[in-house]
């Protein structure tokens, strides 16, 4: 089975669930468009061959995306005239698939992909499987949670008596302190040596 169609100033042998490039097609990507200008069909009653077309066949394709082609360079020079241009160009295309080649009277319908029925889970056994996807607690965390769990005991502060050394040293500094006071007293009221004056030289001559 198949059909050649025309669409975009081209010409396409094509068969059901095929996959082609067309030119650019205003249709958005998702929807199903009908080829209308079919020129030969080949079904299971024989080959029909149109003059130039067949009246009412069509093709169902489904639009899949809209791309662009290679890249082609478009050179041009004039010889003796200093003149080069080149250019590049991309043809803006449309995939299609293929669905069903009509003939007249008939309709396309979309085949409905069955949805997938999720498998239904118990909420106990949903449980049990969350409760065996925790890892288990190892000796160290169980040590760390119990030492979390016990009260912390309060510390009780113990005043310690002032040792006697450090009386004994103020003490000690407290006399070196007060030594020159009295020393400074007894300079004071001891009284002063007279020193033996030396007889002038007037007094020695007379």
């Amino acid at each position: 089975m198949f059909a050649v169609i025309k669409t975009g100033g081209k010409q396409y042998r094509v068969s059901p669930t095929d996959v082609i490039r067309v030119e650019r097609l205003s249709i958005p990507s998702g929807e199903v468009v009908e080829l209308p200008d079919v020129l030969a069909m080949d079904r299971n009653d024989g080959l029909q061959i149109g003059q130039p077309l067949l009246e009412g066949v069509r093709v169902a394709a489904t639009v899949l995306e809209h791309c662009r082609d290679e890249k082609i360079i478009v050179f041009k020079k004039l010889r003796r005239k200093n003149h080069r241009r080149t250019k590049g160009h991309k043809q803006r295309q449309t995939v299609i698939r293929i669905e069903e080649i009509l003939a007249p009277g008939e309709k396309y319908t979309a085949k409905k992909t069955p949805a997938k029925s999720k498998p239904k889970t118990s909420k106990k056994a949903g449980k049990s499987v969350a409760a065996s996807k925790q890892p288990s607690k190892t000796s160290k965390q169980k040590i760390v949670e119990d030492k979390a769990a016990k009260p912390k005991e309060k510390k009780t502060s113990q005043t310690k008596p002032r040792s006697t050394k450090t009386s004994s040293k103020s003490k000690s500094s407290d006399k070196q302190v007060a030594a020159p006071k009295s020393i400074a007293k007894k300079k004071s009221t001891a009284a002063p040596k007279t020193a033996a004056k030396k007889p002038s030289k007037n007094e020695e001559k007379s």
